[in-house]
């Protein structure tokens, strides 16, 4: 973490625990009238009345999911959120509520996590959730960050990664791969930071797929575009392990195969010069990048003439029997077994 010599610093120490997060949640809004009580008691209190209520949990670590060098913390905070919010819009659904869990070295002063909550706060207020709990606490290794996002639903919306059929569209929003060739440029110009800090680096060429990497945006706007159109996926979740792993997870789940066309991957004019500049395969970034936060879902083929045209929407391929396996059609029309080859949390560097 860069950090300027001039810049006041406030110790954590002064403030102890629940000062501290009083002070950092003071000016979170109460958004949502399922928040009955929210952060200063033992517990938030919530009323989802006859809603379906989903949870999930991220955490993220430095070293392993962040690097303080070249990612803002008030970046970072926002991302936090984001890829939290991500897995519940990928159950079809509508997130309402966050907890915040920090754990700290005593590196880190008040304004850093001022910086941090600052873009909690931008996250919470663009997507409309409230911030109702959370916890810090001490650590002896960097910055560690757990967020647990909560969201309602009515029980027939929900989509889970179980309901694909065989002959059903296999969907992707957005464009792949951008993410990760944002994260090699930003290591590329870490290293030549190293050998000369006088450097500083010009990233215009490279502004769509660093602020992919840096400032992700929950897809949101797609589960509202689907109910707009009236179209219901029939299984979806996340691309944030890359294509390819996401795809088998879903074939798992719904028992089925797949056949994803190479020449149908949509990818940014931006993500393509890059890979021809680190000299790496687009599909294969695509196929195992992650990071994208875009949504893979599946659709009945009568819902196509909703979709068709729509530009955010990409056909990408087709369901199969589970006994087809599933494959890659490449632009050459070889059939390729998909891999799963996307991020590992525990493998070996």
């Amino acid at each position: 973490m860069i950090e300027d010599k001039n810049q006041e610093r406030t110790s954590l120490e002064q403030l102890g625990e629940f000062g501290l997060i009083d002070h950092l949640t003071k000016n979170f809004p109460k958004l949502h009238t399922s928040t009955k009580t929210a952060v200063g008691d033992d517990a938030a209190v919530l009323d989802f009345a006859d809603k379906r209520t989903l949870v999930t949990t991220d955490m993220l670590v430095e070293g392993v999911h962040f690097d303080l060098s070249y990612i803002p913390l008030k970046h970072l905070g926002y991302k936090a959120v984001m890829v939290n919010l991500s897995d519940v819009y990928a159950m079809n659904a509508k997130a309402t509520q966050i907890t915040v869990s920090l754990a700290v070295s005593n590196r880190f002063p008040l304004e850093a996590l001022e910086e941090f909550y600052a873009g909690v706060a931008l996250a919470c207020e663009l997507y409309q959730v409230d911030l109702v709990g959370g916890d810090t606490t001490s650590s002896t290794t960097g910055m560690i960050i757990s967020i647990t996002a909560l969201g309602e639903s009515n029980k027939e919306d929900i989509v889970y990664r179980s309901g694909a059929k065989p002959n059903d569209l296999l969907v992707v929003s957005g464009d792949l791969g951008g993410a990760y060739m944002g994260l090699q440029v930003l290591e590329r110009e870490k290293e030549v930071f190293k050998v000369d800090p006088n450097n500083q680096p010009d990233l215009s060429l490279y502004t769509y797929i660093v602020e992919r990497q840096l400032k992700p945006e929950a897809r949101k706007d797609i589960v509202e575009l689907l109910q707009n159109l009236e179209v219901k996926p029939t299984a979806m979740i996340d691309i944030s392990d890359g294509l390819s792993s996401e795809i088998l997870h879903l074939c798992k789940q719904s028992n089925v195969g797949c056949n994803l066309y190479e020449d149908k991957i949509p990818l940014d004019p931006t993500v393509i010069s890059a890979c021809e500049e680190f000299g790496v395969d687009s599909t294969m970034i695509a196929l195992s990048g992650g990071e994208d936060y875009e949504l893979l879902f599946t659709l009945d083929q009568k819902e196509f003439p909703k979709i068709k045209g729509n530009p955010n929407l990409t056909v990408v391929g087709h369901m199969t029997s589970k006994s087809e396996g599933a494959h890659l059609i490449s632009r050459n029309n070889s059939k390729i077994p998909i891999t799963a080859q996307g991020w590992n949390s525990f493998a070996k560097a």
